[in-house]
């Protein structure tokens, strides 16, 4: 028995971490290699408040969760999935069920040519920006809210003569609940809360590497769109270009491609009572007017064009840089990414795209390799937000800080180092994300229009295992949270947990974790919550 905690750590037979994404090998490369992990947990748990030390809550939870791992020649999957029921014994305090877990796979129809991709996350999200910042996500907390995400779609790559044809196609669902968003700074008024969405991605390039001709060319065209059920928000993109890759040297390529884009959002008004404001239902929501005529909030198009650097030394360092007029302004964005041996992994991404929150997350978990690892927080069995690869990874940090219902321009940067060496694993996410809301001036939600919300996180987490029955882990994290709305100050969230794991017999280990957490705002009282915990596991 491998005392590393898979629950904690994932690795499915290769080194894997958060925001690290792994690249998939080629499916015909690989031996056959199934793991099913099943596993039952009882845990009792104990927060108590630091800043009124009367205040200490105690509570159950039983949890079933399994995680699999699937490597074939037709088929690659991962999974890491939990449900937990926790059982409060204080009054007011209402029995809670808890589902996390992430999914990626796919399946070869025809082998190198067609394929069928699928990905799920249930996961946990703060509600508003500007209200608590709960980093450890244990007992009864305000301002989180469940989120369901799912995407499924076909994948062609295949060659025409010396022509590189390819084509994709996916359709995703997201699905916000309704959760009590707790105290905002005096006269703040709560966002408009994401409820759920339908959103579709396709496209298709054809195109030649250099080699036959001095340079390398693809067109390409793509559609995407989301249609939201909160004010009846729709989200409609449509791009077509052309691009060039010019050999420098046998490392170095100049790149470049010029293109038209046509992008509309659009929403509809809310009902509104006899004084004429808009009408909330019991969620929290506000309540669409279906009679309303289409609401433009975005309209964007016209000439795209971008320029930059590939930087490829050998098939452990990579870099590509770009720059150049998208979205009605300069645009940057570009990836590196470095692998020195299998024990080390960088992974550095700037990112600039137009979306809703639905298809950001759907746009994030498509990205994600069929093989990866993902943290929990070992006293609320939460995913900690990053998934790391060898080659890739993947933070949700950027999505989820929120789940205002308006779509956005989202920029940023994201970078992830994983090292794993002499029994040590250790992984560190940092990043920033800027968001810039659009909503009608003619609507129910004007002051969201041009709203800016910005986000800095990190995550550290390090484990080892100490011998053959014993481990432990510990994970550092912190965000600070600025709304931009008028009169809201920022929100820092800092915390800090440790566990260690213990086999007790063949398949049943024990658990005891502690964690100290705070957030910060002015205006408010801090928060300092201390939290323990005591569980037994059983994996079958």
């Amino acid at each position: 028995m491998k005392m590393l905690r898979s629950a904690n750590v994932l690795k499915f037979g290769v080194l894997v971490s958060p925001v690290v994404m792994l690249a998939a090998q080629p499916v015909h490369a690989r031996d056959r290699n199934v793991e099913i992990s099943p596993y039952l947990e009882v845990q009792q748990v104990l927060v108590a408040d630091l800043k009124d030390g009367t205040d200490v809550l105690t509570y159950t939870t039983v949890a079933a969760g399994i995680e699999t791992s699937l490597q074939t020649r037709q088929a690659e999957a991962q999974v890491n999935l939990r449900y937990e029921r926790r059982f409060f014994y204080s009054d007011g305090l209402n029995d809670d069920d808890i589902v996390t877990g992430i999914a990626r796979g796919a399946v070869q129809v025809v082998p190198n040519v067609l394929s069928i991709e699928a990905g799920g996350l249930a996961t946990r999200s703060r509600i508003d920006i500007r209200g608590e910042s709960p980093s450890n996500l244990v007992g009864n907390t305000d301002n989180v809210t469940q989120v369901y995400s799912v995407y499924a779609g076909p994948s062609l790559s295949t060659n025409v003569g010396a022509l590189d044809v390819n084509a994709n196609y996916r359709v995703g669902y997201t699905k916000v609940e309704s959760e009590d968003v707790g105290a905002l700074p005096p006269g703040q008024q709560p966002i408009d809360i994401f409820d759920d969405s339908v959103s579709h991605s396709a496209s298709a390039s054809v195109g030649m590497q250099p080699g036959e001709l001095p340079i390398g060319w693809s067109v390409s065209g793509g559609w995407e769109r989301e249609d939201a059920g909160q004010l009846d928000q729709r989200f409609e993109g449509k791009y077509a270009r052309a691009d060039v890759t010019v050999p420098v040297s046998s490392t170095l390529a100049v790149v470049g491609g010029i293109g038209y884009e046509d992008i509309e959002i659009s929403e509809r008004d809310a009902l509104r009572d006899a004084a004429g404001d808009p009408i909330i239902d019991d969620d929290g929501r506000l309540v669409t007017d279906e009679a309303s005529p289409r609401l433009l909030s975005y309209d964007q198009d016209g000439l795209i064009w971008d320029a930059g650097v590939m930087w490829r030394p050998s098939r452990r360092t990579s870099l590509e840089a770009r720059v150049g007029q998208r979205y009605g302004s300069e645009t940057y964005y570009g990836s590196f990414g470095y692998q020195p041996n299998e024990k080390t992994s960088l992974n550095l991404s700037v990112y600039d795209t137009v979306s809703g929150f639905g298809s950001l997350l759907n746009d994030n978990l498509s990205s994600l390799g069929t093989e990866f690892s993902s943290n929990r927080n070992p006293l609320s069995g939460e995913l900690n937000g990053c998934a790391f690869g060898q080659t890739s990874s993947l933070c949700f940090n950027d999505a989820l800080q929120s789940v205002a219902s308006s779509n956005f321009r989202a920029r940023g940067v994201n970078g992830q180092l994983a090292y794993s060496n002499a029994g040590w694993d250790t992984s560190l996410g940092v990043g920033y994300s800027r968001r810039r809301f659009f909503a009608s001036q003619l609507g129910a939600v004007p002051g969201t229009e041009g709203l800016v919300d910005e986000n800095y996180y990190a995550n550290f987490y390090v484990g080892r295992q100490l011998d053959a029955r014993s481990s432990f882990d510990a994970n550092v994290y912190a965000n600070l949270l600025d709304s931009g709305v008028p009169g809201a100050p920022n929100v820092l969230g800092l915390g800090a947990n440790a566990a260690y794991y213990r086999q007790i017999i063949p398949g049943l280990s024990g658990t005891a974790a502690v964690g100290l957490d705070s957030f910060t705002q002015d205006g408010f009282d801090s928060e300092l919550t201390a939290s323990a915990l005591l569980g037994l596991r059983y994996d079958f």
